[in-house]
């Protein structure tokens, strides 16, 4: 029998997998969906002052979620035990997927109509906003449903079952 191969031991890559989506979720779903709009609510934060906050902490966002999102395949190539989920690589198709759109198009796109914006520049009517609510939304779901199946499909299943009297 190989190791974590239904011997009771709790599999790390699927431990790792379903942590590293729970987190970034909750990553998402504070800063891009909590932090974001509420910035603009404060005291004498002017639209400039949100817009250079924002290009800051989503430029850093990015970043963190570049290096969840190797963890999070990673995750899923290591796979050590059980067979290989359709569901699971789907989902973190998506999600990667997604991380290099917004990467390499989306949040350009975006980083550049604020600072036209924070230049007190007209800036022109875009659809990026939201498109990127939409793939945010779009993200945060992949990665809690990839959590709770790699919950139930890996870590569930090794599990040490319940003493009995």
């Amino acid at each position: 029998m190989k190791p974590n191969e239904d011997s009771g031991n709790i599999n790390f890559t699927a431990v790792l997998r379903v942590g590293v989506a729970f987190t970034w979720a909750g990553l998402i779903l504070g800063l891009s969906f909590i932090e974001t709009p509420l910035k603009f609510q404060a005291p004498g934060v002017t639209t400039a002052i949100g817009l250079g906050i924002g290009r800051l902490v989503f430029t850093a966002l990015n970043r963190v979620e570049l290096v969840l999102g190797v963890l999070l395949l990673g995750s899923l190539i290591f796979k050590r035990s059980g067979k290989r989920s359709g569901i699971q690589y789907a989902l973190v198709s998506l999600i990667v997927a997604i991380v290099i759109m917004q990467t390499f198009w989306l949040l350009p796109a975006l980083d550049a109509r604020a600072q036209l914006l924070i230049d007190g520049n007209p800036a022109p009517s875009s659809f990026h906003h939201g498109l990127f609510i939409v793939v945010e939304s779009l993200k945060v779901l992949a990665l809690l449903a990839i959590g709770v199946v790699a919950a139930r499909a890996d870590i569930a299943r090794h599990a040490p079952a319940p003493a009995t009297r």
